[in-house]
């Protein structure tokens, strides 16, 4: 479960597998709509009479990507046939245009005559009914469309442009699709199919023994007949080669930001830290939404997915960027925000690209009791990321827009859903979405954003409410201290439920709590963060080879082992990088950094061929669990690495190595 190449444009997304096949194609919105759905656009090669997918085990395959970029670089090899193939794909950087280019290597001592197939099999706009599959002779292309979604597929070699094409039904009583009729290398030229249909087109090229040959293809995507026509024509004017490559430096650009300077981590830990970003770009939507994650092989353990935007994880996304220096790139997630906020003032459970408001299992009722199904922590932590951004980057216009709209809003919620005679926020659904009650990483995040509402307050000379909102926070502070601080166990509870009339606290040992120093409620050297950072550490640790943190002791979610003492949870990679973010604020010299460095080079392994990194692993083998790539993974990482950087500075500094 998990998609090995991501590449996008804030417009258009898709996603391949481990084969080199597209898996999600998702356009007008990042996330929303997938228009393949997790089948598998199949792509092969036929050879003097052999013919082989990509899938079969015989081909090996090495993925990757061009360095600094998100253009693929991946070599596929096949002994058998005599061939290896060099495989780039890219989405231009401005227009919905996929391109890919293909490089077929003779390694025999025969000429070879190759045809390369690429087959199509589209559900547009989520579902197989009533798409058009169609040759269209006026360019020789050939196109599905469907509504206001249109999809128009061409290519070329040396021998010219579409070699041979069908279009067939696939999926209905006994069609299987016209990747089928590929298999003898030959396609019977079908050209119009209606229903649940896909196609196939093929190129050919001469291969002359001990050279190559190129082949391009590209996918043009739109709203109707004349954009795709008009994207087609671009590409052929412009030429796939020069658009693959303007790609390539484009990326480079966008991350040279960044610079080169990473202190003592290792290559392969700063090669990680730019991929996230480019990853993290990847899943951000040019209008704001910055999508959890768009692996649909999710869909076959719940029917639903992680292509939501959940302000939660987008806040500390968009922290996240901001630290390396992208507010550009996340300051429209702030103004999503701003339009999406309910008339009370709060954020909902999660939001659709478009931002209408996503699925959800919270209840509006439970045993009669009505209850506002949310999560807090999703509210506050925008207001803490925005601070976070202006004050690192002094860009007073985005707060002022969203000073009545977005910050005054939320913080009179915030203010106003508060237990009194605790003073802690009112019951709501923890971060992991799985349990209703007063939980402590949703008290620290509230903190958070009442504190940056008050600065923005100050900035504003809006002093009435500065001083109401640092009034709340102080409650607050002390209610932490008053009602989840257990002494007996010398650390922090996860948080307290109401049960028989009174608040009972929940001693689960949880990672969470790392919010305790984050938001900014206590220094992290604080005696009671320290004891219960350093009880996470100690008993959420993973005691196998792959090594981790858990997010709570006896964590269920996609759950490899019973034994709790050994393996308290699979462990995530967010999980994993707060207890090193723990590390990092706290070291007082740089051997304190050791530990820290070492997590982050540990991290790295858990990445797929690619450099994906997933939610979270498998305890004894360290495979991806879940989904792959999550965009909270990426920037927990681009985040630490930041931080970790930072710390060794000052610390240089300090010691007079500067």
């Amino acid at each position: 479960m998990a998609r090995h190449l991501v590449i996008g444009n804030g417009k258009m997304l898709v996603n391949l597998d481990r084969n080199c096949y597209i898996r999600d194609v998702y356009f007008p919105f990042v996330g929303q709509l997938n228009h393949v759905g997790g089948h598998a656009c199949r792509f092969g090669v036929w050879s003097n009479g052999d013919f082989s997918w990509l899938d079969d085990p015989e081909w090996v395959i090495e993925l990757g990507y061009i360095e600094d970029s998100l253009v693929t670089n991946v070599t596929a090899r096949n002994d058998r046939l005599g061939l290896e193939l060099q495989l780039n794909d890219g989405i231009h950087q401005r227009e919905c245009i996929y391109l890919k280019r293909v490089v077929v290597r003779n390694l025999s001592d025969n000429e070879k005559d190759v045809r390369v197939f690429f087959h199509h099999d589209l559900m547009i706009d989520g579902n197989e009914v009533g798409d058009t599959a169609a040759f269209y002779p006026a360019n020789r292309t050939l196109f599905h469309y469907k509504r206001s979604s249109y999809f128009m597929f061409n290519g070329r070699s040396e021998k010219g442009g579409i070699y041979q094409f069908s279009t067939g039904i696939k999926r209905f009583q006994s069609a299987e699709g016209t990747w089928r009729d590929a298999e003898d290398g030959e396609l019977m030229g079908n050209s119009i199919s209606q229903g649940s249909v896909d196609s196939t087109i093929s190129f050919r090229t001469i291969v002359p023994p001990g050279n190559e040959r190129t082949i391009y293809y590209w996918m043009s995507v739109g709203t109707d007949m004349e954009e795709v026509k008009r994207l087609d024509q671009y590409v052929q004017e412009s030429h796939p080669e020069k658009l693959l490559s303007r790609i390539v430096i484009y990326w480079n650009h966008w991350l040279s930001r960044v610079g080169e300077r990473f202190g003592d981590l290792p290559a392969h830990v700063s090669r990680q830290f730019k991929h996230s970003l480019l990853i993290v770009r990847t899943q951000i939507d040019e209008r704001g939404a910055i999508l959890a994650a768009n692996d649909t092989d999710i869909l076959q353990y719940n029917r639903d997915h992680y292509s939501y935007m959940w302000p939660r994880d987008g806040a500390l996304i968009a922290d996240a960027m901001s630290l390396a220096g992208y507010h550009g790139t996340i300051a429209s997630f702030f103004h999503f925000c701003g339009r999406n906020l309910s008339p009370e003032g709060y954020l909902h459970h999660k939001y659709n690209p478009d931002g209408t408001v996503g699925s959800s299992w919270h209840p509006y009722v439970v045993q009669g009791v009505p209850r506002l199904p949310i999560q807090e922590d999703e509210t506050a932590l925008v207001l803490y990321a925005l601070w976070k951004d202006y004050a690192r980057h002094g860009e007073i216009e985005l707060p002022q827009a969203l000073y009545s709209t977005l910050i005054r809003k939320a913080s009179a919620f915030l203010c106003e859903y508060m237990e009194p005679d605790l003073g802690l926020p009112k019951p709501s659904y923890d971060l992991w979405e799985e349990r209703y009650g007063i939980w402590t990483y949703t008290v620290a995040s509230v903190y958070g954003g009442l504190m940056a509402a008050a600065y923005f307050a100050d900035l504003f000379g809006d002093y009435d409410r500065s001083d109401q909102y640092r009034v709340v926070a102080e409650q607050i502070k002390q209610g932490i201290v008053t009602h989840l601080w257990d002494e007996e166990a010398g650390r922090y509870a996860r948080g307290i439920v109401y049960q028989d009339g009174r608040w009972v606290k929940d001693m689960t040992v949880e990672s969470s709590l790392f919010g305790l120093f984050e938001f900014g409620v206590f220094p992290a050297e604080d005696d009671k963060v320290s004891r219960t950072m350093h009880a996470i550490s100690e008993k959420l640790r993973i005691h196998t080879d792959v090594g981790g943190i858990a997010r709570y002791t006896n964590d269920y979610y996609f759950r490899q082992s019973d034994d709790i003492d050994k393996v308290p949870g699979n462990p995530w990679i967010i999980c994993t990088l707060w207890v090193a973010g723990f590390q990092i604020e706290t070291a007082k010299s740089l051997d304190d950094l050791a530990e820290p460095r070492r997590t982050l080079e540990k991290v790295t392994t858990f990445a797929l061929p690619g450099g994906n990194l997933p939610e979270q692993v498998h305890p004894e083998t360290g495979s991806p669990l879940s989904v792959a790539p999550l965009t909270w993974s990426h920037a927990t990482y681009v985040s630490t690495v930041c931080k970790y950087v930072r710390k060794r500075a000052q610390l240089e500094t300090s010691d007079g190595k500067g």
